[in-house]
């Protein structure tokens, strides 16, 4: 049994001005979130001085999250969901083409895989 996904996503050679700007950052992480499957809950976004966003989408099925370091051309971005459902390939690649990034490299973790659930 698996309880979640996690997929963990290096963005490299992106687009500075892109990944620094929060209103840019949060319209296209809230859409790769919608291109995944996801049912959008609530989000937060927040601009650092002098550089950088952070950022979480928080979904119905839990959230995709963001850190930008445009001093290095480079986000950080997670993904995590309780069902296999999603279509993170297509959040992925959304992401790499709106922030201009050259190097996307990625992997998925099975969250409490063979976890034994406990009855209360």
């Amino acid at each position: 049994m698996t309880l979640g996904y996690h997929v963990i996503a290096e963005y490299e050679q992106c687009d500075r001005e892109k990944i620094d700007n929060e209103t840019y950052v949060e319209e296209h992480m809230k859409k790769a979130a919608e291109l995944a499957g996801a049912t959008i809950v609530k989000t937060i976004f927040h601009k650092f001085a002098p550089q950088g966003v952070s950022g979480v989408v928080v979904i119905q099925e839990s959230h995709f999250a963001i850190h930008s370091w445009p001093e290095h051309d480079y986000a950080a971005i997670d993904m995590f969901t309780c069902t296999d459902k999603m279509d993170f390939q297509a959040a992925l690649n959304y992401l790499k083409q709106a922030f201009g990034c050259e190097i996307l490299k990625h992997k998925m973790i099975k969250r409490g895989e063979n976890v034994i659930l406990k009855s209360i």
